[in-house]
């Protein structure tokens, strides 16, 4: 067989189709998405490490049976560690660190047959909604290189975007997965919290905040690797209720007349960009259309109050990390091993005590209380995904010597992404909207606790009614 030129028409799922059927093989494949990495990636810098050579390995010894046999996968840099590869967490303090196990879910990547040929970029610890770094410089945005490609999972939303791959690994916290989808014009699903293990080295990532998935080009791929990854590990401290079969199979189902309420005034407070409003309201528009009950509504709470509970677990966290690592070198860490932004934020925990932390988890479980019982009177919440369409590069970085635009500019992003991280419901960005600039602005919608079922159901609807894959960057 030659080169598998059609490689790019396909999603995760059809490709594994191809290869059950015998019509392409898993090497054919490896090498396409290989050639497209190195002709597209030195102008993205989406991914920071290749693992070409131990790709091709597990190719020739043989894959799995999974249901993803042979299709091509990139990890994001991030806390998720593959035996004998090296993970930066976008870091120069942690440049040179080479796991000796894989985390319970890139096991179950593995055994499913993906075959993970890189590590995509990140920002420093996951910590703003850009991807750039001192260590790997800019990751930028293919529809647009002068904007960023969002983060903190941007490396895989631009290296999806831009075709190496139909689906990558992704983590949020804050709006991680949905945010770089917005801005690529991509799916991204948040999971319900503890639906992805996170183990076995940690239980739960910022305390509960965070959960890891994916960005994928079609819906049906999301689904999937959620099937194939979703579930408790031995040992987990809690998990998500288990679904009442795959989510695969709600691809498709009808969701019938669901009740929606639509918000556009973000949960911090921010202004909202009439892009990022008028792409919501359209998709209001749909939804009706789609046959769906939509009515505006309002879903407040105490933005002060959660802002500094998050910022005291994130420190908290963030302090932890580099303290661990610090006995691990056998030095303390120093403004020289860091960027700006995060050693601010490493040394501020040191003014704050147990007490605030405790306080800081109360605060953030009212929250989620308060978000369930928003979600008795409604099946989905629909907003923006962000408040702002994607930023220039240099306006989040780390290296952001003002903090106070920092803090703006991280507003700008989070506004409405993080409060879903907060009550640990599942929510997603779906690409409906393009602005003047061609840029996409993505809109998010979040489903009750446990019930990423309804949510796939409206996405592969929307997905049917207004379709987005064929929409790629030039």
């Amino acid at each position: 067989m030659g080169r598998f030129e059609e490689y790019e028409s396909y999603d995760a799922v059809g490709l594994a189709e191809l290869v059950r059927k015998g019509q392409v093989n898993p090497k054919e494949i490896l090498d396409a998405a290989i050639a497209l990495a190195e002709e597209r990636n030195p102008r993205l810098n989406a991914i920071v490490v290749k693992m070409y050579d131990e790709a091709k390995a597990a190719v020739a010894s043989g894959l799995p049976e999974g249901p993803f046999r042979g299709v091509p996968f990139l990890l994001k840099d991030l806390y998720t560690y593959c035996e004998g590869v090296r993970v930066t967490n976008g870091s120069r303090f942690f440049q040179d660190y080479v796991s000796d196990h894989d985390t319970e879910l890139v096991a179950r990547y593995k055994r499913s047959g993906l075959v993970i040929f890189g590590r995509t970029a990140s920002p420093e610890f996951g910590l703003t909604s850009t991807t750039e770094s001192l260590l790997h410089g800019n990751t930028l945005n293919p529809w647009n290189h002068e904007h960023t490609a969002g983060g903190s999972s941007g490396g895989s939303a631009s290296a999806v975007a831009s075709g190496i791959l139909p689906a990558a690994h992704a983590s949020d916290g804050g709006g991680s997965i949905r945010i770089p989808a917005s801005c690529c014009g991509l799916f991204g699903l948040k999971p319900t919290r503890a639906r992805v293990p996170m183990g076995p080295d940690v239980g739960e990532g910022w305390s509960g905040l965070s959960i890891m998935h994916a960005v994928t080009r079609s819906v049906r791929d999301s689904a999937l690797l959620l099937d194939v990854t979703g579930g408790p590990d031995v040992g987990d401290p809690y998990w998500a209720p288990p679904p009442l079969r795959p989510f695969l199979e709600e691809i498709g189902v009808d969701p019938g007349r669901l009740r929606i309420a639509l918000v556009t005034q973000a949960f911090n407070g921010d202004e909202t960009h009439p892009d990022c409003e008028e792409a919501a309201k359209g998709a209001a528009e749909i939804c009706e259309e789609l046959g769906h009950q939509v009515e505006e509504a309002t879903l407040t709470v105490d933005a002060e109050a959660l802002g500094a509970a998050i910022q005291v677990i994130v420190c908290a966290n963030l302090r932890a990390n580099l303290e661990e690592r610090a006995r691990i070198v056998g030095r303390e860490f120093s403004s020289e091993d860091v960027e700006p932004v995060t050693y601010a934020m490493a040394t501020e925990v040191g003014s704050m005590n147990a007490a605030q932390y405790a306080s800081a988890i109360r605060v953030i479980h009212a929250t989620g209380r308060q978000v369930g019982r928003f979600f008795e009177n409604f099946d989905v919440l629909l907003t923006p995904t962000m408040a702002t369409p994607p930023l220039k590069l240099g306006e989040l970085a780390l290296t952001q010597t003002d903090a106070t635009v920092f803090v703006e500019n991280l507003r700008k992003t989070i506004g409405y992404t993080q409060l879903m991280n907060v009550a640990g419901n599942p929510a997603m960005s779906v690409p409906l909207f393009w602005n003047a600039k061609g840029l996409p602005v993505g809109v998010q919608f979040a489903g009750r606790f446990g019930d990423e079922a309804t949510l796939f159901r409206l996405a592969s609807q929307l997905e049917k009614a207004h379709p987005w894959t064929h929409r790629r960057p030039s």
